[in-house]
């Protein structure tokens, strides 16, 4: 099963994803994300927009490829794979 790592900042949001191996079905990036939510309620919220796609400060990679579909998310999610989610944070 494919492992979804993150940023440590994320984890402050949604501790219940904290000091855990996070394995999600393989499938496509909305699936991967879909399942992350089911663990976290409103996960999926804060990484997407309100049209389902990345926000514009999210990155998603696959292994070592960044995710190129950020709209529809249909990027595919290998078995051995690990997805990294990545949120540049702004402020001064």
């Amino acid at each position: 099963m494919p492992v979804v790592q993150m940023t440590q900042h994320l984890y402050r949001f949604f501790p219940q994803l904290a000091n855990r191996t996070i394995t999600v079905p393989a499938g496509s990036i909305a699936d991967v994300l879909r399942a992350v939510n089911e663990m976290a309620p409103g996960f999926a919220d804060y990484v997407l927009d309100e049209h389902g796609a990345l926000r514009r400060h999210v990155t998603l990679c696959i292994d070592d490829t960044i995710v190129i579909d950020r709209k529809t998310l249909s990027d595919r999610v290998p078995e051995s794979g690990t997805v990294y989610i990545f949120q540049a944070l702004s402020g001064g």
